[in-house]
């Protein structure tokens, strides 16, 4: 067999583990996660269970869909990085017309589980999202502003609202709050990694802020972001959705991060960057693991 006969056969050869790995399954978990919360806060009673069931599932299609689509897109970027380049398209484990089938398949699975089994409300939300993240964040901004991760947070923001929409059917301002959170920590959290990857980036011609505007710069951002991130956390307590279970919680896990961000911003280098980055994949898990265990606390007191 010649070498380009065992490249086609590698090429074809099913691995579901790679298509697995298409859809970036610890971001896809960490998405879950905060629709899972967003949908358990939206009342007082136990969500039922095809509502649960069915809109985690059609959540979670959606966003491993843009994570695909995601990775087709960015694949010549995934090849330059030491970080991507193991992925399944840089690698020739899966070729680009598998990955955009598989890509297809999951966001309209995901739109018709949503739309017939969950609400239209929610189906139109996560498409708007998919396209957000898949499109406009990856084909535009990520390629032409070093605020790029800012604007582009929005997409990533809506997963609690998502979760919310799917049991109630409608908008309100407590999940615009957690939009909030998640929006206002996703700057800090990945420019963290940036500092730390920034010549990979700047190799990869991507205007991250710590290639465009330079380490120290990127440093004061993330302590500005996290100093706001912190009051903006508070702000369920102040509006009446959670009490002060969640707060002293979140002012806790707030400090820890103010912690790592005045770190990073007085020490000299990127050593504390890696730590700030994956502290604040513990905070955001321990905020909405707060306000979880916050909501039934207050439901059993009242």
């Amino acid at each position: 067999m010649s070498a380009s006969e065992i490249d086609l056969q590698k090429t074809h050869d099913f691995d579901w583990r790679r298509y697995f790995d298409l859809t970036k399954p610890r971001v896809v978990l960490l998405i879950t996660f905060t629709a899972f919360v967003g949908m358990l806060l939206s009342s007082p009673v136990i969500i039922p269970f095809p509502t649960l069931i069915f809109g985690l599932l059609g959540i979670s299609l959606a966003a491993a869909a843009g994570a695909a689509l995601n990775q087709i897109i960015d694949q010549r970027i995934d090849a330059i990085m030491d970080r991507t380049r193991y992925r399944p398209l840089p690698t020739g484990d899966i070729d680009t017309l598998h990955a955009a089938i598989f890509a297809v398949t999951l966001v309209v699975i995901s739109m018709i589980v949503l739309g017939t089994l969950v609400n239209f409300l929610t189906m139109a939300l996560a498409f708007v999202a998919f396209i957000g993240y898949a499109i406009i964040y990856t084909v535009y901004l990520k390629r032409s502003t070093p605020l790029n991760i800012v604007w582009g947070g929005i997409a990533g923001a809506m997963p609690p609202l998502l979760g919310w929409t799917a049991a109630t059917g409608r908008i309100d301002l407590d999940p615009i709050l957690l939009v909030a959170i998640i929006f206002i920590w996703t700057p800090p959290h990945f420019w963290a990694l940036a500092i730390k990857r920034r010549a990979e980036y700047a190799r990869a011609d991507i205007p991250m802020l710590p290639v465009t505007h330079g380490v120290e710069h990127t440093k004061l951002q993330i302590l500005l972001y996290t100093c706001a991130l912190f009051i903006v956390s508070a702000l369920p307590f102040f509006t009446g959705m959670s009490g002060a279970l969640y707060l002293v919680g979140s002012m806790s896990l707030g400090i820890g991060f103010l912690y790592h961000a005045v770190r990073l911003f007085h020490n000299a280098g990127e050593k504390d960057a890696m730590p700030t980055f994956s502290y604040s994949i513990f905070y955001l898990t321990g905020i909405f693991s707060f306000l979880l265990v916050d909501h039934y606390a207050r439901a059993l007191i009242y």
